[in-house]
């Protein structure tokens, strides 16, 4: 995906030949730039950037030769005159509403994508979106955040000492040396541990938060807690997990190394207080061992919110893990191990997504690389994506709750299938003609991926479905495990920028997130109708006059069992009742409720729910109550409630 003014550049070797041949060269060029437009051209036009399927994308930008036109003197390599082109987009929205027709393996066809440039937001990774309140109303557009990253490469300069208008690229450390241009969006008051605020109606791009303690790692991902309105983000340089308010102000930290880790019985491992030092001798570009990360034993890459709390991976022999966010938002203090992942490599897992059926998929990037040329920032090629359910029951004799082995998604063509290059989300449903069906929630797995459509033993049939250099993301039916979809002939392709002249660049592309909002959650509660007792309260604490709700859920979530689909309900004891059970009956003729006979501390209440239509509502009427008052014989209080529950517009079967 490296560029010189509009065309990428290869190795070092195939540079140079196309400078002694400059005229084909540039005639190159000018179709490239022509073929994908510039971002001005795609963001003039909008009023809007982001809707339902919006997927972002986030990349290295490419590289440039400034006044390359003009020529370089005799000797000198172009490789030392090759600098980020800050004017090429690192982050780009597309409209994937429309994929053409059946998947069949194809490279399919955007409208041009709203693009934010290096030059305003430097080299991005991680991505999400908020929930769209816009002065305290839901306005249904979400805006977007970019955190910054290490992970396209870091190239540092000098001042220009040779007159020839240009920094001096580095190789190693040196006194004066700064980060390149397009690196951070220093130029807009960025730096490595800045997250960018993209406006979802205008396009605005602000910075949001700032990580100041990052020297140059960078973060590793973010994401954003709907319940409290907040945003997590982890810091590769520390291992922190950063809180961030609603306004962009950190607000705490959690440190896995020192109070995750003892949670199962590993030893607490303190940041080494390693920095990114790019003026001192032992900073090497290429040697990302010298770049100031923390340890891998504590180092926190992929961060996702679910179910009221935050799951998180862990180093490069990937570990996840999670830990509760309380009510009021804070860090619950209650890490969990949830399992080490089993795949063919040690890779680092930098993305975590759920769907409503009780999936949890995770991407894999290769090891960190910086290659002087551009060409390579990860060692692709290995990198799986899977996905993880629990166990239904728990196996008592598995250490985790999790199943054991995972489902693998065939990633790309090449052989082995693993070209993941560590994002991952999930789209709402396709119907057979490859157009958009937001009534179908989270059916389709999208995921990033370097030479995505290369493969010499089926190049013949994958040229009829557009050029074979693609580096961008693969999208796919959530059903089509391996071995189904090997070759994955049952996918559809983008490319990240729209040029096909790069088959030997790998880690360009970072991470994709689309914003796909269902329904599925309870939108009121209020008092069960006839027949019952208004909701009876402590002794100590008698009700008001209007006898408010003295329960409340604060979150549902769905999922898929072999016996239908059941509900996590999350619940607030709003009257102090201290209830720790629920009995649940169905408020909807024809519809099924049940709840099993115990709950386990701290852990959701758990509804099954057969019978319905998927997306219709279910009326469960909810008595909640303790144990200890029930054991004793006769009546005993209990708070009853009719939550209506809009069930997500999925079948259970898979």
């Amino acid at each position: 995906m490296s560029r010189v003014h509009g065309s990428f550049m290869s190795p070092a070797g195939r540079l140079r030949h196309a400078i002694h041949t400059i005229g084909g060269f540039l005639a190159l060029a000018l179709t490239a730039s022509l073929w994908f437009g510039g971002p001005a051209g795609a963001q003039d036009a909008q009023t809007q950037i982001i809707y339902p399927g919006s997927m972002a994308v986030t990349g290295f930008s490419g590289t440039t030769i400034p006044n390359f036109d003009q020529g370089l003197p005799p000797g000198v390599d172009p490789v030392d005159e090759t600098f980020i082109d800050t004017t090429r987009a690192t982050l780009r929205v597309f409209d994937v509403s429309h994929l053409g027709g059946p998947a069949s393996g194809q490279l399919v066809s955007t409208p041009p994508p709203f693009e934010v440039t290096a030059g305003q937001i430097g080299q991005v990774f991680g991505l999400t979106y908020d929930d769209g309140m816009r002065d305290g109303v839901p306005s249904g557009i979400p805006n977007l955040y970019a955190a910054a990253s290490s992970l396209h490469g870091i190239r540092i300069v000098t001042p220009d000492t040779k007159g020839t208008g240009r920094p001096q690229r580095q190789h190693h450390g040196t006194a004066g040396a700064t980060f390149m241009e397009g690196q951070f969006g220093l130029e807009n008051g960025g730096g490595p541990g800045t997250i960018w605020k993209i406006d979802g109606i205008t396009g605005q791009v602000s910075k949001f938060a700032d990580i100041e303690t990052n020297s140059g790692p960078g973060i590793g991902n973010i994401t954003f807690d709907t319940n409290h309105r907040q945003f997590f983000a982890s810091d590769l340089d520390t291992g922190l997990i950063h809180r961030i308010d609603a306004n962009g102000a950190p607000v705490d930290t959690f440190d896995h190394g020192v109070a995750g880790r003892p949670a199962h019985g590993l030893a607490p491992v303190a940041d080494d207080g390693s920095v990114m030092d790019i003026q001192g001798a032992a900073f090497d570009t290429e040697n990302p061992a010298t770049w100031g990360y923390t340890q891998d034993e504590r180092r926190v890459w992929a961060v996702a919110y679910h179910g009221g709390r935050l799951y998180y991976s862990v180093g490069e022999k990937a570990e996840i893990w999670s830990v509760g966010i309380a009510r009021d938002g804070k860090f619950s203090g209650d890490p969990r191990w949830e399992l080490t992942v089993k795949a063919d490599q040690d890779y680092a897992v930098t993305d975590i997504a759920f769907d409503n059926k009780g999936f949890m998929y995770l991407a894999q990037r290769g090891p960190v690389e910086n290659r002087y040329d551009y060409s390579l920032f990860a060692d692709s090629g290995k990198g799986e994506v899977i996905r993880y359910w629990r166990e239904n029951p728990d196996d008592p004799v598995t250490e985790s709750t999790w199943v054991p082995v995972p489902q693998e998604y065939a990633v790309g063509f090449p052989d082995g299938n693993r070209q993941s290059a560590g994002g991952v989300d999930l789209q709402y449903g396709y119907d057979a003609d490859g157009n958009l069906d937001t009534s179908v929630c989270t059916d389709t797995l999208v995921n990033t991926g370097d030479k995505l459509r290369e493969n010499p033993t089926l190049a013949d049939r994958l040229a009829a479905g557009g050029p074979l250099a693609v580096h961008g993301v693969q999208i796919t039916p959530s059903a089509l495990i391996k071995p189904a979809n090997v070759p994955p002939f049952g996918s559809w392709f983008t490319d990240f920028d729209g040029y096909f002249e790069d088959p030997d660049v790998e880690g360009h592309v970072g991470d994709v997130k689309v914003w796909h909002p269902c329904e599925g959650r309870a939108g009121y509660y209020e008092q069960i109708p006839g027949g019952y007792l208004p909701p009876f309260y402590p002794p100590d604490l008698p009700p008001p006059g209007n006898l408010p709700p003295c329960l409340d859920v604060e979150d549902v979530q769905y999922f898929c069992t072999p016996s239908g689909l059941r509900a996590d309900l999350y619940l607030h004891d709003h009257a102090g009742l201290g209830g720790d059970s629920i009995t649940a009956q169905s408020r909807t003729p024809g519809v099924g409720v049940t709840t099993p006979q115990s709950h386990a501390p701290g852990a959701p209440y758990t509804i099954d729910i057969t019978g319905h239509n998927p997306g219709d509502t279910v009326n469960v009427g909810l008595c909640f109550y303790r144990k200890s008052d029930q054991d004793k014989g006769g009546y005993y209080p209990c708070c009853k409630m009719t939550v209506p529950l809009r069930t997500p517009a999925v079948r259970c079967e898979r």
